[in-house]
């Protein structure tokens, strides 16, 4: 599934590439459509990341070993498995870092400037049915998880980053801003690790509603756009009480839109933690700067992940979570264009769409 340089997507035969040393081939049974993706389509970019020429796009994914290169041996190909695949299922880390620079070093690898991402040009993502990847990046999945919970991995890494950060306490209050796939898996791990009250933001209602059926413990606010950052603020804080220590003690913004980000640096308890998640313009003029100092609102970013996979396995086998709700469209390999068109019409109500490959394939 190729990106072109001038906004085009197609269906292209790949080459199986062999596995080098401490690589493996995998067959990707299962990888979900980011909002990267289509900003990659639609704008040909994410900030400084460009397409300057043809991509497979997909970065949230599991697989089956089909060969492991020289020196692997912590996957086997010939592993017992329990839907017809012979080799080790695994979810799929999409960042190889370089392992090289002081970033790496200290264990930022997620902040690697020579990293290299599946998906993001000239590195090919994870919708074709070969992969070759680095085994170090691949982790076990059991039993337990089907494919497609193997691909929510990722988002889920996303909020596992972030909320480390974010100040979210068991029996404290907390906000979500965007109730797209990431601010829903936002949620839910929030309401895991026990903050209460929870509101959820959102323009749209139809997304409240899904929102509200999958942690029926929150409540929704849906955005006037008629009003300012700061009026919507205003009308968020009311939900929680009338006084200071009610609000929200942690505020986790998944649009990256600059209204939104505005809203919760407005909503956010004084002294409290604002984490951007979301990925928005490269530039915002007007995030309320003496507001979040005279405060002392602890504003953070992330980039990506680090060190999630494992706990992320062990939240959706040990039902800690349950995100399977949020997948509410599948389709076959053969018809990613289609599905790529879905994410693109509004009106669908899609929230996470998988592209799946049920072919019991051999390179």
């Amino acid at each position: 599934m190729n990106v072109t340089e001038d906004h085009r997507i197609k269906l292209v035969d790949a080459p199986i590439e062999e596995p080098g040393s401490g690589e493996v081939l995998l067959q990707i049974k299962c990888s979900g459509i980011c909002g990267s993706d289509m900003h990659l389509w639609k704008s040909g970019r994410i900030g400084s990341l460009e397409v300057k020429g043809d991509c497979i796009l997909g970065h949230e994914a599991a697989g089956v070993v089909l060969k492991c290169g020289e020196g692997v041996t912590s996957l086997n190909p010939d592993g017992s498995d329990t839907d017809g695949c012979s080799g080790d299922r695994v979810g799929i880390e999409p960042q190889e870092p370089c392992e090289q620079c002081f970033l790496c070093r200290e264990g930022r690898y997620n902040l690697c400037d020579n990293v290299k991402f599946s998906g993001i040009w000239p590195d090919n993502g994870t919708i074709q049915r070969f992969k070759r990847h680095p085994a170090k990046w691949l982790y076990k999945i059991p039993d337990n998880l089907t494919y497609s919970e193997g691909a929510l991995l990722e988002p889920l890494s996303v909020i596992l980053h972030g909320i480390k950060g974010a100040n979210v306490r068991l029996g404290q209050p907390s906000l979500i801003c965007g109730a797209g796939p990431i601010g829903l898996v936002a949620l839910a791990a929030a309401r895991a690790s026990g903050a209460y009250p929870l509101v959820i933001t959102d323009i749209d209602a139809g997304r409240l509603n899904f929102a509200k059926e999958f942690v029926p413990q929150c409540q929704t606010y849906q955005v006037n756009t008629k009003l300012s950052p700061e009026e919507n603020a205003k009308q968020i804080r009311k939900m929680y009480g009338d006084d200071e220590y009610s609000q929200p003690a942690s505020v986790m913004e998944c649009t990256g839109v600059e209204s939104s980000v505005c809203t919760a640096a407005f909503a956010v308890r004084r002294g409290g933690t604002l984490m951007v998640i979301g990925v928005g313009r490269p530039v915002m003029n007007n995030v309320p700067f003496m507001h979040l100092s005279l405060a002392e609102i602890d504003l953070k970013f992330i980039n990506r992940y680090r060190d999630t996979w494992p706990a992320a396995i062990n939240c959706l086998s040990g039902e800690v979570l349950n995100l399977n709700k949020l997948v509410t469209h599948k389709f076959p390999l053969e018809n990613a264009i289609e599905a790529f068109e879905l994410c693109a019409d509004a009106s669908s109500l899609s929230i996470k769409v998988h592209i799946v490959d049920e072919v019991d394939a051999t390179p």
